[in-house]
């Protein structure tokens, strides 16, 4: 997920973040027996994906109901249904503190839930958060050469690996990713505000930095109005490509429609993969970008991403992360 402001990224944080999808109190450590945990978790499995929220919400205990409302609930689960999809199937992983964690394989992404009952069979913590395998090795930086994924000269406006020039940083699946957009005299747009046609970034092409396959691709998610946002779909329209060095690298937020590459292709860099757009959670136009060591941006750790000879701010950058505030183009051959 990427946003422009800065108090709407913070707002958004605290209401759409995975590790507040649901209030969590553990400090009642739960009694019921493993029969219950299973049934539980059948039943959630159950309601979850017909949609019925409600249900859900009467499984809980009187506790957790006063510290989710029904109405918090719903938002909330249809926002976590839009993101992960259908519950396929559930395994057990471990007792945990009075609790026990489950890895829940979602139709879109693997997740791990921790839940605890009371003795009545009740529910009295719910915590969904990301599965991420041990399997998985961690990537510091890319390997491969890249060089930007854009033509012209674009702004980073979140960027490098310090919180303060970049928020990306406080969050491990985005760790060190990019907002990047186009700027001309001090701003990122002329005429309405509300067009997404008035900024400078929308619909300009957005290329491969480098030869890779093709791993993931979402379409079908509108553009927003600017100013509106859609977390449900949080990437928006995005693609995943994945070098010959298992390194992923995430585009998100990218034009409806404009999309032109399909999973399991193979591109060259400097292909054209779709248009910049303003689709998911975000507040107007740009390139959300990253790094990754797995396709999926919910289980995954970022990585700093290095570009191998481009142009930063009038002056050529060799094997260079760049920065808020710098003005990044490729050098023309």
């Amino acid at each position: 997920m990427s946003l422009i402001k800065q108090k709407t990224i913070n707002d958004s944080m605290k209401k759409s973040s995975i590790l507040l999808l649901l209030i969590s109190s553990f400090m009642s450590f739960g009694q019921a027996n493993d029969d219950a945990y299973n049934e539980a978790l059948d039943n959630f499995k159950i309601h979850f994906n017909e949609r019925q929220f409600d249900s859900i919400h009467e499984m809980f205990a009187e506790s957790m109901k006063k510290a989710v409302t029904l109405d918090v609930l719903k938002i909330q689960m249809e926002s976590f249904y839009q993101m992960a999809g259908l519950i396929k199937d559930v395994s057990f992983l471990k007792d945990s503190e009075g609790s026990k964690i489950f890895r829940v394989n979602h139709e879109k992404n693997l997740w791990e839930y921790r839940i605890a009952l009371k003795a009545n069979n009740k529910i009295i913590g719910l915590r969904p958060q990301p599965y991420i395998s041990p399997d998985i090795k961690i990537i510091e930086r890319n390997i491969t050469k890249m060089i930007l994924p854009f033509k012209e000269e674009w702004y980073v406006f979140w960027g490098g690996t310090e919180v303060a020039k970049n928020y990306h940083v406080a969050h491990e699946n985005q760790k060190y990713a990019y907002d990047i957009m186009m700027v001309k005299d001090g701003s990122s747009l002329k005429g309405d505000p509300k067009k997404n046609e008035s900024y400078y970034v929308f619909g300009k092409d957005v290329i491969a930095p480098c030869d890779a396959k093709v791993v993931q691709v979402i379409k079908g998610v509108h553009d927003n109005i600017p100013g509106e946002m859609n977390p449900g779909q949080l990437t928006g329209n995005t693609v995943v490509l994945e070098t010959d060095s298992k390194e992923y690298i995430l585009f998100a937020h990218l034009k409806q429609g404009t999309i032109v590459v399909n999973e399991g292709q193979m591109v060259k860099q400097g292909d054209l993969l779709g248009n910049c757009g303003n689709s998911g959670n975000t507040t107007e136009p740009h390139l959300h970008l990253s790094l990754q060591n797995t396709k999926d941006m919910f289980s995954a750790t970022g990585g700093k991403l290095f570009f191998d000879k481009i142009n930063v701010n009038g002056k050529i950058k060799e094997d260079y992360l760049p920065e808020q505030g710098d003005k990044i183009k490729n050098i023309e051959n």
